[in-house]
């Protein structure tokens, strides 16, 4: 189980990374705000952390959903010799599943938010298309708590299986690990771009890779199942 957490850290490491470089819509907003409102750096990080711990809260209770599953199995005794492997290939399963439906969004060009700054300096959200010119779509005008809200629905789906398998393995330290280190990466992340952001600097070009968000976290997750039902990790 040591090995195997180790990979599963490695791969929430990986996804939380993903998930917050390749969404825009998880620093930027944040930065626009602060210089429209001329809101002071500790304040702009403040609200970055309130919406950061909304999405990822709300994505740890995603998660649970598959830990209850992943429990629910580690008491049935009849498994108890098979559910090792049998947790591997549910990741590795899921990964599949989850890279597909990603591929087939950005196929099907899925709509996302985008958020804009208007002339009057207030700071807009819109639904539109990769391609699509972002003001055709309808568009709601952005304050601190309506970034909460946006953020706290607006889950990471891939930490479905990340929690399954610590549970499946009747591991609550593993839980918890996963739990702890998926929150600092994802708010360290978020603060670090938003703080780039504030003093107009940006090491990172990553707005072509963000409709590529879903199928990379899919990826992720497969490899980290085949590695464990294949490799031996």
């Amino acid at each position: 189980m040591q090995t195997e957490l180790q990979v599963l850290l490695a791969a929430a490491v990986t996804i939380a990374c993903l998930h917050t470089l390749t969404g825009p819509d998880h620093y930027i907003p944040f930065i626009a705000l602060s210089k429209a409102r001329g809101w002071s750096f500790v304040k702009t990080i403040w609200w970055t952390i309130i919406c950061g711990c909304a999405h990822v809260w709300s994505s740890i209770l995603l998660g649970l959903g598959g830990a209850a599953i992943g429990w629910s199995l580690s008491k049935v005794s009849w498994l108890e010799e098979i559910r090792g492997g049998l947790a591997g290939w549910m990741l590795l399963g899921f990964g599949v599943v989850y890279g597909v439906w990603g591929l087939l969004n950005v196929y099907r060009n899925k709509t996302h938010k985008h958020f804009e700054i208007e002339e009057e300096g207030e700071i807009y959200v819109y639904e539109h298309s990769h391609g699509q010119a972002v003001r055709t779509g309808e568009k709601h005008k952005v304050t601190p708590w309506v970034m909460f809200i946006i953020f706290l629905l607006g889950p990471c789906e891939p930490m479905i299986p990340l929690l399954y398998f610590p549970a499946a393995q009747n591991s609550l330290t593993g839980m918890l690990l996963m739990i702890g280190i998926y929150t600092v990466v994802t708010l360290a992340t978020m603060v670090l771009m938003v703080v780039l952001g504030f003093y107009g600097l940006s090491i990172f070009r990553v707005n072509k890779m963000e409709k590529y968000m879903h199928p990379l976290s899919g990826l992720t997750i497969f490899i980290c199942g085949a590695g464990m039902v294949f490799m031996g990790w």
